[in-house]
């Protein structure tokens, strides 16, 4: 009997259980195939307008579109933009908050009318992927910026007739972000990790104590995109998953999901969600930007059929333009100038924000005291000394020498190679894993283009000297190639021109994706070795040999996981010593044996993001060799800061310096910006370079009139002029390199 009422009790609440529903719903695309990645909306009463950002080198900045015309408003130029929000009714009008990538400054334009408000410029230094507004409770709005481990909040101040951006605190970030939402009603931010199925959230609270992020819940997929749906009842969470966007109540329980059907193979991302009723759609619709076979830009679905089948009621009485202060007082009070938050009590004690201090938050501060070497004249903000520059005056200021001809639109990696009769005819060999332009480009040391070579999306690139091909010694150029995922050797000729080779293409194991390598010759056992990696910091590594005949061929040796789980990409062998440096992207600088009998053993981080001195992302690492194992130097690119940092070859690997590379005084070479790739050799390279040269990725040319290339460059610097700098003369550097270095000696 009570076996019996079980199990009718069972099949009663299975009765009532509510499945996941499954819906599609057809995309409708904005004219134009734009590089996009999120998406804002403007609520309107008869033209409400979606905002998407432009990627594109030339055309950067953002669009803006009429969502019930479906046809483009304007465009604005602000260079490669990959970030656009929007916050409404602040100091009674409504306005676009962008940072373009280049130069890392925040822009604001009030809307409709696309008013750039040019004194609410703010500068913020890294490599952003999130960003999004929330309105507390008090009526205060703030923006929130994330990127490589670390997030900034910003509050939207009334400035005059206009808003300016007051940084409110900066705080850390386990992972890197892909995207944000907040929910007003639960006061909590929610955040998506790059390549990571797992939706993070924290609570939102005007304060300037460090938020706790925890896990809110795990999706099918990788999440690309998030919003927030403000329902009757309770609010829903939009998460983008590429081809399907999950819906979740507050609890994180699947609601339902919508396939977006009319685009093959699409990618969503940067969602976001208008609610009101303007025509035609009854309901609203949820934008996005999207990848797909056809394309790139932004589109969006119809929401009405989407929340009848999900069974979610609409809600189109929402409105971000009418959102209050719910009665509730602000916590910035005169007794904190408003640079602070106030206390209660009858005599409140101030919470100041980022670059200020004081009982009143009236006294203004710089980190680390502008590093010494500069001077603070505003909250958070340093007039440097010559020849310093980045974050808080912290990085040598760098000019370059050369920049090559520009070549392909998505290159990478550098290398150096070193002509064995006059050195000054060395050449500099270059990557590019873009469908345009996909191959090697071959360079002279003043960056003339002297040769471009096909393969299949090329990505880090590294030169073998003197290796025994049969009955020839000969050099080689080696890259992971990303196109169809195999090891790619190319002959490099007396003069430095490239060929094919016998063998030149080799398979790695099934299932593999090829994404970063490097090579290592053995001093122990004269063999040649190399290591190719994939995002999830597997790595293999794989002997290089040859018949008698000369036809490469390689021998899989070792299989092990590098870092902490983190992607990893760039990587450099030390022969001498026989180390592996890698860098792990968003965490750390590793050292691990380059031996293939070392199996999995644990490896050593040098130096990690958020040290003080390190930055994410970790990307391109490359050695100095000096005279001895001992004396040399580790350089690795810092790329949301676009600095390099140098460390001593010997452990424990100390940190010497950071150092950017900056605008010709003449203004014939431009700056870097969102670095990538890095070589270095500290043998003299002729009348140029007598101390050695440095080649940097710089992902695209800034042009004369103010736009920037489409295709990329890379700057070739003088190494003398680094180590020989003068805020580096007492380290005396030059001692740690060997001009004389032949890389051919003993092979």
């Amino acid at each position: 009997m009570i076996a019996s009422s079980l199990v009718a009790l069972l099949a009663l609440g299975l009765s009532h259980a509510r499945a996941a529903v499954e819906v599609s719903a057809n995309v409708t695309v904005f004219p134009g195939k734009v590089k996009s990645d999120s998406t804002a909306i403007l609520y309107a009463d008869q033209q409400p307008l979606v905002l998407g950002n432009d990627g594109t080198a030339h055309g950067g900045g953002f669009h803006v579109y009429d969502l019930g015309a479906r046809s483009e408003v304007t465009s604005v130029y602000t260079g490669r933009t990959k970030l656009v929000t929007t916050v409404q009714n602040v100091n009674g009008r409504h306005w676009a908050v962008t940072i373009a990538q280049p130069d890392s400054v925040m822009r604001v334009f009030e809307l409709p009318a696309v008013r750039r408000v040019e004194s609410a410029d703010f500068k913020s230094l890294g490599d952003w992927s999130a960003l999004c507004g929330w309105k507390s409770k008090t009526g205060n709005q703030y923006v929130y910026l994330f990127g490589k481990k670390e997030a900034v909040e910003f509050l939207v101040q009334p400035a005059g007739e206009d808003v300016k951006l007051v940084e409110v605190q900066r705080f850390p970030v386990p992972f890197e972000a892909s995207g944000c939402a907040a929910s007003r009603s639960q006061s909590r931010m929610y955040v998506s990790a790059d390549d990571d199925k797992t939706v993070y959230a924290f609570s939102l609270a005007e304060t300037t104590s460090t938020p706790k992020i925890v896990e809110a819940g795990k999706a099918a997929s990788d999440v690309t995109g998030l919003a927030v749906y403000v329902g009757l009842e309770q609010d829903y969470l939009f998460v983008a998953q590429e081809s399907t966007i999950g819906v979740y109540d507050k609890s994180f329980k699947l609601a339902g999901t919508i396939g977006l059907k009319g685009l093959a193979g699409i990618k969503a991302k940067g969602l976001n969600i208008y609610q009101g009723a303007a025509s035609p759609y009854a309901a609203g619709a949820v934008t996005f930007a999207f990848k797909s076979k056809s394309g790139t830009g932004a589109g969006f679905v119809e929401l009405e059929n989407v929340l009848k089948s999900l069974g979610i009621s609409k809600n189109t009485a929402f409105d971000p333009r009418r959102v209050g202060s719910c009665g509730r007082k602000s916590p910035l009070c005169d007794a904190c100038s408003g640079n602070g938050f106030c206390g209660n009590g009858t005599a409140p004690s101030c919470s100041c924000f980022s670059g200020f201090a004081g009982g009143k938050c009236t006294d203004i501060t710089c980190t680390d005291n502008c590093s010494g070497h500069g001077k603070c004249i505003g909250a958070n903000v340093c007039k440097c000394e010559a020849g310093w520059g980045g974050l808080f005056c912290s990085f040598l200021d760098i000019e370059p020498t050369y920049e090559t001809e520009a070549s392909g639109d998505d290159g990478d990696d550098p290398a150096i190679w070193i002509n064995p009769v006059d050195r000054a005819q060395s050449r500099i060999i270059t990557t590019t894993k873009s469908d345009q332009g996909a191959g090697l480009g071959l360079f002279d040391l003043t960056g003339k283009l002297l040769q471009h070579l096909p393969a299949s999306k090329p990505n880090n690139i590294d030169v073998i000297y003197s290796f025994q091909a049969g009955g020839r010694k000969i050099d080689l150029a080696f890259a992971g190639c990303r196109g169809d995922n195999t090891l790619c050797l190319f002959e490099i000729a007396p003069n430095g021109t490239l060929s094919a080779i016998a063998g030149g293409i080799q398979p790695v194991v099934a299932g593999f994706t090829v994404y970063g390598s490097c090579t290592y010759r053995s001093r122990k056992s004269g063999k040649q070795y190399l290591f190719v990696n994939e995002k999830s910091s597997r790595y293999l590594q794989y002997e290089l040999s040859a018949t008698a005949a000369g036809e490469l061929q390689t021998t899989l040796l070792r299989d092990f996981m590098a870092g902490s789980g983190g992607q990893v990409e760039g990587c450099v062998a030390d022969d001498a010593n026989g180390w592996l440096f890698l860098g792990e992207e968003p965490s750390a600088l590793w050292r691990y044996g380059a031996e293939p009998d070392r199996g999995r053993a644990e490896g050593v981080a040098i130096a990690r993001v958020g040290d003080g001195k390190l930055h994410g992302d970790v990307e391109g690492v490359t050695l100095v060799e000096g005279g001895t194992a001992d004396a040399g130097l580790i350089i690795v690119s810092n790329q949301g800061v676009s600095a390099y940092n140098i460390y001593r070859r010997a452990a424990p690997h100390e940190y010497v310096a950071t150092f950017t590379v900056v605008r010709t005084a003449d203004g014939r070479v431009d700056a870097v910006s969102n670095t990538d790739g890095v070589a270095a050799v500290g043998a003299a390279l002729g009348g140029d370079f007598p101390q050695g040269l440095v080649v940097v990725h710089d992902d695209a040319n800034e042009l004369p009139d103010g736009t920037t290339s489409e295709e990329a460059s890379f700057k070739l610097v003088s190494l003398g002029k680094i180590l020989g700098a003068e805020q580096l003369k007492a380290l005396n550097l030059s001692g740690e390199v060997d001009a004389a270095w032949d890389p051919r000696k003993g092979l």
